[in-house]
Formats: C-alpha cells, sequence, structure tokens
C-alpha cells in the first residue's frame, strides 16, 4: 500500500517568492481534498460534522507549524471512524474529548520518552490487518449509510443484517433514491483515476461529492442531507466529570487503542511521504509528540482524534508543497470555510458521503497484494487476515493485540530453529546431538525425535552446538534422559543438559 508512492520531489530550497506560490497552490489542492474526508469521518462517526473540520484546522494551524515532518498533513482518518463510533456509543459523545485529551497527552509523554522510533518495530502484517479491518467495517457500516439506514451496532450484526438491507433497499423509493446518489458517487471515484490530466485536476472526493449534491439539488431528491449545528456551537470541552471517568478500564483501554493506532498510522505515514521526498528525514519523537499537542488542542475542544493521512499529505507532495507552509494554510482554508460557509455543508447528501468512506475503506483493504504476500511470507498473511478478522467480529483493541500476540509468536517460531542429529555409535551406544535454539516451542519435534529411537539402546545427549536452551527444554531432557537411560545416567546438575558426550565414533548421521 504505502510502499506504492513514488518520490516526486527534489531537494528543498529555502523559502522564496516562488516556493510560497507553489505552497499556496498545494494547500488549496490539498483544502479542496480534506473538506469532503473531515465531514464524512464525522458523519460517519456519529458526530456533528463540524467537528471534523475543527480537527482538519487543528492539524494544519497547530501541527502544520511543530517540528516533525514537513509535509504530512494531518486530521481525522478514516482509520479512527469505527473506534470513535463505538467511543461515542459506549460512552457518549460528552466523554469523546477527555478520550481524546487523555491519548494526546500519552503520544507527547512517548515522544518525549523517544519512543517514537519504537513505533516502526510493529509488525508491518499488525498494521496492514489493523487497516483492513477498519476498512471492512467501514465498509459494512457505510453501506447501510448509502441507503439512509441505520447500521448494526456490531461487525457480525453489519454481515448479519445485509439480506435486510436488500430488502429493505428495494422496498422503499426513498433508500432506493439515496443508494443510487450513494452508488454514482461510487462509480465516479472509481472511474476518476482514468479522466484526463486537465479534469482530474479537481480532486476526485469533491467532485463526486459536487455532482452528487447538484443532482439531489437539480432533481429535488428524498435523501437525507448534512445538519449543520455552527462551528463554536459544536465545541464541548470535556468536564470534570468525563475527566473523572478516564479512571475506568475500559475508558483507558480506549485511550490506549487511540494512542496505538493514532500513533502507528501518523509514522507510517510519515515514512511514506520520506520515500516521496529527498529534503529532511522525519524526527519520529517530535512527529509523535506534535500529534500528541494537536491531539491534546483537539481534546480540549471536544474534536476528532487526529493522525497524519496519507491521503492529503500525498497530494501534498504531488501538488509541489516546498516548506510547512502548505500544511499550515490548508488550516487557514479550512477555517474559513467553515467560519463563512457552514451552510453549504447542509446541501450535501449524506449518502454521497457514505459513498466516499466506502471508497475510502476498500483502499484500506490490501487485496492485490494479498495473493503475492500468502506465496512468500504465509505467516504474515495470516497474520494479517486474523488481525482483520478480529476486528471486525470483537472490537479494535482486541483486534490489534492479538495480532500483536501472534506477531511475537511467529517471531518466536521463526528463531527457534533446531535441528536433530542420530548417529549409531559402537558399543550399540546412540548419540543424538542437537544444534540451533532449543524452545518451548520446538520441544515437541525434539522429543518426538527421542521417543522413536530404540527402546533398548542407552541414548547420550550432545548439546554443546545449541545456541540457547531454555529451561522448558532442559527439564524435558533431563526427565527423558532419566526415564529411558535409568536413574543412575541422569545428567549432572552441573552440565548443560542431560548428557554431554564428545566426538562420535563412528556411524552415520539421521535426521530426526
Amino acid at each position: 500500500m504505502l510502499t506504492a508512492l513514488k518520490r516526486t520531489t527534489s531537494k528543498l530550497p529555502p523559502l522564496s517568492p516562488g516556493a510560497f506560490r507553489r505552497d499556496a497552490l498545494a494547500s488549496l489542492v490539498v483544502f479542496l481534498v480534506a473538506v469532503p474526508l473531515c465531514v464524512g469521518v464525522a458523519v460517519a462517526s456519529g458526530v456533528p460534522a463540524e467537528l471534523g473540520l475543527i480537527t482538519g484546522i487543528v492539524g494544519g494551524l497547530v501541527v502544520g507549524c511543530l517540528p516533525g515532518s514537513s509535509f504530512q498533513v494531518s486530521g481525522p482518518a478514516a482509520g479512527l471512524t469505527v473506534l470513535v463510533h463505538e467511543a461515542v456509543q459506549k460512552f457518549g459523545m460528552a466523554s469523546l474529548g477527555a478520550i481524546v485529551l487523555a491519548a494526546g497527552v500519552l503520544q507527547l509523554v512517548l515522544g518525549a520518552l523517544r519512543c517514537g522510533r519504537w513505533f516502526r518495530a510493529i509488525s508491518v502484517a499488525v498494521v496492514q490487518g489493523m487497516l483492513a479491518g477498519i476498512g471492512l467495517i467501514l465498509i459494512l457500516g457505510q453501506v447501510y449509510a448509502m441507503a439512509d439506514t441505520d447500521q448494526p451496532g456490531s461487525g457480525l450484526g453489519k454481515i448479519t443484517g445485509l439480506p435486510g438491507l436488500a430488502a429493505g433497499i428495494a422496498g422503499s423509493p426513498e433508500a432506493l433514491t439515496a443508494f443510487a446518489v450513494g452508488v454514482g458517487t461510487l462509480g465516479l471515484l472509481v472511474l476518476w483515476p482514468r479522466m484526463p490530466a486537465k479534469v482530474r485536476v479537481v480532486p476526485g472526493p469533491l467532485a463526486a461529492i459536487a455532482v452528487a449534491t447538484l443532482v439531489t439539488a437539480v432533481f429535488a431528491l428524498p435523501v437525507a442531507k448534512v445538519e449543520v449545528h455552527g462551528l463554536l456551537a459544536s465545541i464541548q470541552p470535556p468536564g470534570l466529570g468525563e475527566l473523572g471517568g478516564l479512571a475506568q478500564l475500559s475508558v483507558i483501554g480506549t485511550v490506549l487503542a487511540f494512542t496505538l493506532i493514532a500513533s502507528a498510522e501518523s509514522l507510517f505515514s510519515a515514512a511514506a511521504v520520506d520515500r516521496m521526498t529527498d529534503g529532511a528525514r522525519t524526527d519520529y519523537d517530535k512527529e509523535l509528540m506534535a500529534q500528541g499537542a494537536g491531539n491534546t488542542v483537539c481534546g480540549l475542544l471536544g474534536a476528532l482524534p487526529m493522525t497524519a493521512v496519507i491521503v492529503r499529505s500525498a497530494a501534498n507532495v504531488q501538488a509541489g508543497a516546498r516548506t510547512k507552509a502548505s500544511r499550515i494554510l490548508h488550516g487557514a482554508w479550512l477555517l474559513l470555510f467553515a467560519a463563512l460557509f457552514p451552510a453549504a455543508l447542509g446541501v450535501v447528501p449524506l449518502a454521497a458521503l457514505a459513498a466516499v468512506l466506502v471508497h475510502a475503506g476498500a483502499k484500506l483493504v490490501p487485496v492485490r497484494q494479498l495473493p503475492q504476500l500468502w506465496r512468500e511470507h504465509r505467516g504474515e498473511a495470516v497474520i494479517l487476515g486474523v488481525t482483520a478478522g478480529a476486528i471486525v467480529f470483537t472490537n479494535m483493541f482486541e483486534g490489534v493485540l492479538l495480532g500483536l500476540l501472534l506477531a511475537v509468536v511467529k517471531t518466536a517460531w521463526d528463531t527457534s530453529h533446531v535441528q536433530v542429529d542420530v548417529r549409531e555409535l559402537t558399543g550399540g551406544r546412540t548419540l543424538v546431538s542437537l544444534s540451533g535454539n532449543a524452545t518451548f516451542l520446538r520441544l515437541p519435534k525434539i522429543l518426538d525425535a527421542l521417543e522413536a529411537l530404540p527402546r533398548d539402546k542407552p541414548v547420550e545427549l550432545d548439546l554443546t552446538e545449541l545456541r540457547h536452551l531454555d529451561h522448558a527444554c532442559r527439564t524435558a531432557l533431563d526427565g527423558w534422559t532419566a526415564q529411558h537411560n535409568g536413574a543412575a545416567a541422569a545428567a549432572p546438575e552441573d552440565r548443560p543438559a542431560a548428557v554431554t558426550a564428545g566426538q562420535p565414533t563412528g556411524g552415520t548421521p539421521q535426521r530426526g
């Protein structure tokens, strides 16, 4: 996914009138990309549309001024939509600001402790599985929104409810009309990259929303529209009661999930943006602190959480941005739009925004990469699939934890290779040599090889070639040797294993 991005700029010159003009033009492109996504993410999250714009404004005006990455653009992201929706449903709208505030403070702490670089150690398969799971839930949920229908709360409910949704669309003219608007919007988004270059100057999401809004207005279609509350009226700072609720165990789990997902997505985005440019590399610790500062401000305003968004960041670089001015200006354009033209949001059909998010969710599922990943790294493909499935059927936090656990187990399994060599020596003795890493994960293989040996011959174990022998293996080998050779043949305690033999005197090695 992210590795497909290519370098598109050269070394960055100092700010000049020409560079500022390019930054100003790039900021307009990013602004046009950001508006429908900010609004769409907010609506899908179950919060007022203006809160998405507030997060985009903070991402531009606050995070845009801070050190870290010079080009990536922050704002509300589709990757957090599912988690935000779950948090709002479970804890209430008033608690969202407190949760985002706590996540921002935790990011600041992690950045100050220089933990930013460690997020690069997270398994790529887990991150891709996390994004794929988010994408699947986003698609399943927004399909209901395309028909102006309430979506079920659980992932399993979304899947099992699809036949009923289809029947409802077929039996309701209003639902069918809304769904047609959504499908038309989705079709335009799919076809947009094939349009002539002059047409593609307008970002696809903006063009699709504009066309859907125009068609809805011209034909007076009976579809639901975005509700507008006003920018200031939507700001709800957390109170003392909401801040006190952060001590609940379930809320702490949500805060950790926000922190992990927002930080990982931002820093993986930074790595992708770095590959697009030849300029200064991202300082991961400073970028993590910048994201933390942005989320802290968003929490104080009761807005959505933010991450660095690869779609907007790529648009920024590809539009010719040269400095941080482009992302700061994009925040200024968002502020002007939200302050001067809030009523413009009230004519946008919800079905069209849902289609934009279905398209965004589909991009999060690495369908094209899966066959190659299965052929070359089957274990990674399993981790990706299990993580995505767990997120769909349980929740975000548990799915990511399961993915991380599987990644650790896979790493331990891959590094614990052990070789068992069996040699027949003179005098009717048998020598078994072990090499590699003998851990509890390989204990079944070792014991199977030992138990296949003749029971009437004494066995000597040579463990001098082992690089690692854990307590479980040593205990099992000592016990097996004592049982096989008799208590008198048990290894002395000061030896590394049951019996340590010298060089074999003859025989042909056999693979166990």
